[in-house]
């Protein structure tokens, strides 16, 4: 290997490196967000268009719990009594909630021993890249898990905002919560195709010691000749 190969070798290598703690950093904010909009409970927050201009009080819903805010700053809050009685939309996005918060602790783990700054697999780096994408992999995934729940959820409110049969008192609108999960979403997928991206080239340690043993096997052969 040349000084010019080994030079683009080693900026490659810490390109790759800078683009994995970049991917991990991303996709940890948004395991956080997704913990973060799943507890919130504004997923949805009474709506004032149209002739509903009652300020006196505010209704906001969430995945586990129903509240109102006076406009005296007094919130009351009452916790869903039975899972069997919500509806269907909150059960799904519950579960798919949990499922993105459960897979994104399990990708941190796993993405977090396949990191090029650990002593994990220290001496395999291309299984050190192999445990790394599937911790990408996994991010992703669970990215994928909110986004589909907080799309769905936001699809329910719109359709039932737009409803001629919902009365205007009861109409709502997206809440902060939908938001920062759309947010988290965006976060983990970016972070775990990062994480996969920045593994897709972990062979050239192996192509550099490959490479070195063949450029001492010269002079070995050479002595024995002579």
């Amino acid at each position: 290997m040349t000084r010019s190969q080994a030079e683009v070798l080693v900026r490659t290598r810490m390109a790759n490196s800078g683009l994995q703690i970049l991917g991990f950093a991303l996709a940890f904010f948004g395991w956080i967000g997704i913990i973060t909009s799943t507890a919130l409970p504004q997923w949805k927050t009474s709506s004032y268009a149209g002739d509903n201009i009652v300020t006196a009080q505010a209704i906001y819903e969430g995945l586990w719990m129903s509240c109102v805010s006076q406009s005296t700053g007094q919130v009351q809050c009452k916790v869903y009594d039975s899972l069997l009685k919500l509806h269907s939309t909150i059960q799904a996005t519950r579960a798919l909630m949990i499922i993105g918060i459960l897979l994104g602790t399990l990708a941190i783990l796993i993405a977090a021993m396949g990191m090029k700054c650990t002593t994990c697999f220290a001496d395999d780096k291309k299984r050190k890249g192999q445990v790394a994408t599937v911790g990408g992999i996994m991010f992703i995934i669970s990215g994928l898990a909110t986004l589909v729940a907080t799309a769905w959820y936001g699809n329910n409110i719109t359709r039932e905002f737009y409803s001629p049969l919902t009365p205007t008192n009861n109409r709502f609108e997206f809440g902060q919560a939908l938001f920062i999960g759309w947010a988290a979403a965006t976060l983990c997928l970016l972070g775990g195709a990062f994480l996969c991206c920045s593994c897709s080239k972990g062979t050239g340690g192996s192509y550099s010691k490959k490479a070195y043993p063949q450029a001492q096997g010269a002079p070995s052969t050479a002595r024995n000749y002579v």
